[in-house]
């Protein structure tokens, strides 16, 4: 059986619960207190989550186990078996962990200093507003930002939800707030709004 280590509101995390639902596959979940990473560190040799041991093989960082599970377990595919459109959804997924996650990362750092450069923060705001119609036109004529659910909707829909979605009440994550804040999903983003409420179905 796969052992997954994470918490609840990881969006990381959650990329891999999406993942194996998808597949079906049978897992321990070993929910972790943020503030103590001990058991994340003794099992992986680091302190991000989400990590999962399966026989004995430890991964870590979420799209390389979400890759590791497809190779893995093929039933239930979440890549595109042409090597084209394989390379197509990989490209876009170094894209958003390398491009689309910089602007929230820095905001929240920027945000954790003692005098917050605000027109940085602004500008940074800007570029995750203006990033929304990327996904309004990927989702054009389909139900999954590739056609069929995969990777790809694994990969960002942990942090596009929030913007219509919110955050639950007891989550106080500033990097939440600052994906809620600055993610306006509204009626002029129909198809995006609905591939949210779509996604939001699947078990994970």
């Amino acid at each position: 059986m796969i052992t997954l280590y994470g918490f609840e509101q990881s969006s990381n995390a959650e990329r891999v619960r999406l993942a194996l639902a998808h597949k079906g596959l049978k897992v321990e979940r070993i929910d972790i207190d943020p503030a103590n990473r001990d058991e994340v560190r003794r099992v992986s040799g680091q302190e991000l989550v989400p990590v999962i041991v399966d026989d004995g093989r430890v991964v870590v960082d979420s799209m390389e186990i979400v890759r590791y599970l497809d190779e893995r377990y093929p039933d239930e595919p979440l890549y595109p078996k042409d090597a084209a459109r394989r390379a197509e959804m990989l490209i876009f997924i170094d894209w958003f962990n390398r491009v689309w996650k910089r602007p929230p990362n820095e905001m929240e750092a920027e945000m954790g200093k003692p005098s917050p450069d605000k027109a940085r923060i602004e500008r940074l705001g800007r570029a995750m507003t203006g990033s929304l119609p990327l996904f309004e036109g990927m989702l054009a004529g389909r139900d999954y930002l590739m056609g069929e659910f995969s990777a790809a909707d694994c990969c960002a829909f942990p942090f596009i939800k929030y913007g219509l979605l919110g955050a639950p009440p007891d989550d106080h994550h500033l990097f939440h707030k600052i994906l809620v804040d600055h993610q306006p999903i509204d009626g002029r983003l129909p198809r995006l709004a609905e591939w949210i409420r779509r996604v939001d179905l699947r078990p994970r």
